[in-house]
């Protein structure tokens, strides 16, 4: 049944949007790629959301590689995505989306992707490019394959290698908006480090990844030779072992800087992330409650926005707890501090504990959060 529902979504949108979809997907992708640097595309930037617990289906022991893709994408519960999904989000001012893919599920034991996977990204993607909306494409929650210990080393540069060479393939043709980002939060899981900024065997094999993305990506040709690409911290951390640890790759095929550093930053922790903690109250005006952030987002600043490397928050959000007022205030603050040090922020909506977006009405749980994100952002 799944499979006939994605069948008939499939062919619903492409009747649809029939020649219309082929120019809108035309005019995104052929010949009006624009050369610029990475900090001047990171500027366009206003505020940007997750499409969250989607295609990033991992960890489901349950769900076996050969079921249909619609599987794949509603594993966590989160519905099929519309075109209407995407319009609801563009429509509410956000300019930007990333979207979270997860490979290897849909991989077999030498890495091939399935075309059926393949085409289900390449729609949800071309959903955001009709709306002339940045992109951000990644590989997420693949810990099982791409690994950072020196004895997995070989196999995982063989896994990371062939996986980015499809996607670069396929994508190659997209013009500038669509960004690259080859790890999402790169860490050994249940590693005694693995939300502490990893150990140095660790940072210095992710170091090795990030350039063999680099490598990739420019060999594969087409815009690719030209994209920006996104690398990010061990664990994507905003710790400052892991920041300070981070190696911007080379990239001799560019005079022009191509390179955006990605972080993740969930602060204050007790406030917006620790499900186990009752504080879910917020105030601009207390010290405590906006350290967290300014450290995070001024060592940023410090290390890369200050020397022409742009910074992109790729993650954050505060949970609910029936507190959309204080969280709004947060948000407020956060997306316009960020800005003011050229950090951009990408909520992270996971359809739980998170959610901004209510897919199956194409409207917002929190209409405050939303205005104060686009507030934050002028």
């Amino acid at each position: 049944m799944a499979a006939l529902v994605f069948g008939l979504l499939l062919a619903d949108c492409t009747s649809k949007r029939g020649n219309e979809n082929k120019t809108e997907t035309e005019s995104y992708t052929t010949g009006d790629f624009i050369d610029m640097p990475a900090e001047e595309l990171a500027a366009k930037i206003r505020v940007g959301w997750n499409l969250g617990n989607t295609l990033d289906t991992t960890d489901l022991n349950w769900l076996s590689r050969s079921a249909p893709v619609s599987q794949f994408e509603t594993a966590w519960g989160n519905p099929l995505t519309a075109k209407e999904t995407i319009d609801a989000v563009k429509n509410a001012g956000f300019n930007a989306i990333r979207i979270p893919v997860s490979w290897a599920k849909s991989a077999d034991a030498n890495y091939n992707i399935r075309a059926d996977w393949m085409s289900r990204v390449k729609q949800v993607v071309d959903f955001a490019a009709a709306n002339d909306m940045y992109i951000i494409l990644n590989t997420h929650h693949d810990e099982d394959i791409f690994k950072f210990l020196n004895g997995d080393m070989e196999e995982s540069k063989r896994a990371f290698k062939r996986i980015w060479e499809q996607i670069a393939e396929a994508f190659k043709d997209y013009n500038e908006k669509l960004i690259f980002e080859g790890l999402n939060e790169p860490r050994t899981k249940g590693s005694p480090n693995e939300w502490n900024g990893g150990t140095f065997e660790e940072r210095n094999n992710l170091n090795i990844l990030h350039q063999l993305f680099v490598d990739t990506v420019r060999a594969s040709g087409g815009n690719n030779q030209k994209r920006i690409l996104m690398v990010s911290t061990y664990a994507a951390s905003s710790m400052a072992e892991a920041m300070n640890s981070l190696s911007i790759p080379n990239d001799p095929a560019n005079t022009k800087n191509k390179i955006i550093v990605s972080i993740h930053a969930y602060e204050p922790y007790n406030f917006a992330l620790n499900e186990n903690s009752p504080v879910n109250t917020w105030s601009a005006g207390n010290p405590a409650d906006t350290a967290p952030i300014i450290e995070r987002i001024d060592r940023a600043y410090n290390l890369f926005v200050s020397r022409g490397i742009p910074v992109i928050m790729g993650e954050f959000g505060a949970m609910n707890k029936n507190n959309e007022e204080a969280r709004a205030q947060w948000a407020q603050y956060y997306v316009n501090y960020a800005k003011g040090k050229g950090v951009k922020c990408f909520w992270w909506d996971d359809g739980g504990n998170f959610r901004l977006l209510n897919r199956a009405a194409k409207t917002f749980y929190y209409p405050l959060i939303v205005e104060a994100l686009m507030r934050g952002s002028e």
